[in-house]
């Protein structure tokens, strides 16, 4: 079943790659069921069936950026360990490279190479894909079209590469991936347990370095969007990303996972949404806010006993437009 699910999803990307404007919601249909549940970030949200995802994202993408090709770091499936609906997960991840020709979003189109990076969730059931999560980093277009939509990040972005020991991509069989999947959990629990202020007998680390050093090695790179960006090593990350996000960000609520799995030394998960956090004044360089939700996407590399890599996706435009922060509406009304 592993292997049919990925050669399924595999098949729709090669007739995507064949598709244009015109044409892409044709292709879409061909794989996916009739009430196609798919979820996009901000501005795209929670769309159904194949004319309303081509409608929405496919359709406006390809009409900006013509010889759209899809360079992928990560390919890996597997059932989904959380309960939930039947079907196999098929994961994604690494970047649509195009031709930057007309206006997306209201971005400027720069005539030049682009990479849009993004991670996509694909749930295969019956031989078909019913279920998609689709995260892009729509910020790093911006930068690469010459845009400033945020103060300076903590962190670095860059045109983010694949793993560094390029095997991420587990095309065909099923490798066990039990080994992954219990160490991102461990790792779960850990930042629970150092992050819940409310449970005052939870067990914590003395340092963040010591909680850290339990699941992560050294020369751990996280690998976050723009807007918080890149950092490398634990005492790196907790400087550019861990501090800011926990002192920053207050009464910080999990709301758990849509699909969480592994295969081989690869994992991930996403959630719609994540958490609740309140902005407190600083984070990401901008001023106290309201409540708001963050969806996320984290994909793992392990490395022994433990994780080397993390490539996360944050929803972070869907995010500032709660605190009444839209970069989307501000260049529209550029």
């Amino acid at each position: 079943m592993i292997h049919a699910a990925k050669r399924l999803v595999r098949d729709h990307y090669a007739a995507m790659g064949t598709a244009n404007a015109g044409t892409i919601g044709a292709v879409l249909s061909e794989r996916v069921s009739p009430d196609w549940h798919w979820r996009g970030m901000h501005p795209f949200y929670e769309q159904h069936g194949a004319a309303n995802v081509a409608c929405t994202f496919w359709t406006p993408l390809l009409t900006a950026m013509s010889s759209v090709q899809r360079r992928e770091d990560i390919f890996f499936a597997n059932e989904n360990s959380l309960d939930g609906e039947d079907g196999i997960w098929v994961v994604s991840m690494g970047h649509l490279l195009g031709l930057f020709d007309q206006p997306f979003l209201n971005i400027p189109a720069t005539s030049k190479i682009t990479m849009l990076r993004y991670a996509e969730f694909n749930r295969v059931l019956d031989g078909k894909i019913v279920e998609t999560a689709m995260f892009c980093d729509l910020i790093h277009l911006m930068h690469q079209a010459g845009l400033q939509p945020l103060p300076p990040q903590t962190g670095q972005h860059l045109i983010q590469p694949g793993p560094r020991t390029h095997d991420g991509l587990h095309y065909d069989g099923a490798a066990d991936g039990t080994e992954t999947l219990a160490l991102i959990n461990r790792m779960i629990g850990n930042i629970d347990a150092n992050s819940n202020a409310a449970d005052v007998s939870a067990p914590r680390d003395a340092t963040p370095q010591a909680e850290l050093s339990r699941c992560w090695h050294d020369d751990m790179i996280w690998w976050g969007p723009d807007g918080i960006g890149a950092t490398y090593t634990i005492d790196r990350y907790i400087n550019q990303h861990q501090r800011p996000f926990r002192t920053q960000l207050a009464d910080r609520q999990f709301h758990g996972h849509i699909a969480r799995l592994a295969e081989g030394n690869y994992g991930g998960f996403f959630g719609w949404a994540n958490l609740s956090v309140t902005p407190t004044g600083g984070y990401m360089g901008l001023p106290a806010g309201p409540r708001s939700e963050m969806r996320v996407v984290d994909i793992y590399r392990r490395d022994g006993d433990k994780l080397a890599e993390n490539w996360i996706f944050i929803d972070i435009l869907y995010f500032l437009k709660q605190q009444g922060h839209d970069v989307l509406e501000r260049l529209n009304a550029g």
